[in-house]
Parts: structure tokens; sequence; C-alpha cells
């Protein structure tokens, strides 16, 4: 008991520590103001448009590793969680190298059409995404494996497409999957630090998001570092209540 005692207290106490510190009788003036509210406001949408990137892209990707059957299926899977355990820091210098104005993509983009990622929004958008997308990814995988395929199968027999049974029978059978993993995304995305200040920089109003905003209210106003914090451990709790059904429950 001992020991699992001091291991809880190690993980909740940091936590009560942002409470009992917290500017309670300034919070609102606080999170009213131009700079928090800036920031808040950025990561809210980059959170979002990168959710819904993660969501075009990570659905399909997701269903091929579940339903397709080709050779490097777990190359694939593997490739595609790498982003989990890499530091966010590296993959921020992996996405300058490739999508940077002299990058190997990059150079393309700015060349042909005048578009470049780093140290804009779009570039906090493509970072939060890139790091974020495995999150979804794995939980629609899980719930496409654990559905029956039979009902696909028998939408086939019955002259449906395949898109019109991806869309009428696939995507409905694992809707819940689809939305923990989008709200984990959602998550993911709103907290990321590293590949978002090495790829898009620290701009205020531009690319400086609430983890970014955080870093720099330490140095200057710890006040508002607090306030910032709780918004973002407000949104954690948020998370784990929505998906109470699948985690708490589920381990009972």
């Amino acid at each position: 008991m001992l020991p699992a005692v001091c291991g809880l207290a190690f993980l909740l106490v940091p936590l009560l520590g942002l409470l009992v510190r917290a500017p309670w009788a300034s919070l609102p003036e606080r999170m009213l103001s131009a700079e928090v509210g800036a920031a808040l406001r950025l990561s809210l949408v980059c959170a979002s448009v990168a959710t819904v990137l993660c969501l075009v892209l990570g659905i399909p990707l997701a269903w091929l590793l579940a339903r397709a059957e080709l050779p490097g299926t777990g190359l694939i899977r593997a490739l595609v969680t790498v982003p989990l355990v890499l530091p966010p820091v590296v993959g921020g210098v992996a996405l300058l190298l490739v999508l940077g104005r002299r990058g190997l993509v990059g150079r393309y983009l700015y060349e042909w059409f005048g578009v470049s990622l780093p140290f804009t929004t779009a570039g906090v958008i493509v970072a939060e995404a890139f790091v974020a997308m495995p999150f979804l990814v794995i939980s629609v995988e899980g719930a496409l494996r654990s559905s029956d395929p039979r009902f696909e199968e028998a939408a086939a027999t019955l002259g449906a497409g395949r898109w019109y049974t991806f869309r009428r029978v696939t995507l409905p059978s694992v809707l819940p999957g689809v939305v923990a993993g989008g709200v984990l995304c959602w998550a993911r995305a709103l907290g990321e630090f590293g590949a978002t200040i090495t790829f898009a920089g620290n701009f205020p109003g531009r690319t400086t998001t609430m983890p970014l905003a955080v870093y720099l209210a330490l140095e200057t106003d710890p006040q508002d570092a607090i306030v910032l914090s709780l918004v973002l451990l407000a949104v954690s709790v948020a998370v784990l209540i929505a998906l109470r059904e699948r985690w708490i429950r589920g381990a009972m």
C-alpha cells in the first residue's frame, strides 16, 4: 500500500499544486486577456482542423490496416505508430526537412504553387496532425477488427457498392471507435508542443498555441501560465469524462 499511495501522490500532487496556486480571484480577467484569448482561439481552431484532417486521412488508413490483405501490413502498422514514440521535436525536424522551403517536397510546393508551410498557422495544423493521427488510426482499426464483417458481405451480396457499404454499414458500426479516436486525436493536437515549435515556430497570433503560450508565460507572467495550464488540464479531464464508457466501465 505504501508504494501505491506514493505513486498516486506522485501523479496527483503536481495537479493539485496547479489548483492551489491558481489565481482564482483574477481568473476571469486573465482568461479574457488578449494574449490568453489569442492562444486559446488559435489552439482550438488548429486542433479542430487537424482532427478533421486526421479523420479524412486516418479512417481510410485504419480500414486498409484492418481489412486489406496486403504484404507488409505489419510494417505499415509499425510505421503508423512511430509518431507515438518519436520525440515530438524530432517529428518537427523531420517535417521541416520534408516540407520546408528547401525540403524534399516543400521546395516544389513553394516553386510551383508559392506555398510555404513552416512558421505559419497551416504549419501548426500539419504538425499537430502528424503527431495526433496515430491515436485515431489505432482506435478506428481496433473498432474495425472487432466489428462483424458479415454485415458488409451481406450488403455486397444485395448489390451495394463499396462506397455505399462503407458509408451505410461500416462507418455506423465503428462510430464509437471513430468518436473515441477523434476525441483523443483532438486532445493530443491541442497539447502538442515539440513538433509545433520546431516546424511552425512561435509567432504570437499566428503560431503561438496554448502549450507554447505556457512556455513563454513562465518567463514573463507565471500567473498566465497557470491559467493556460488549468485550461489544458480541464480539457484533459473532459476527455476522460467523454471516454469513461470506453475506459473506466470497460475495466470494471
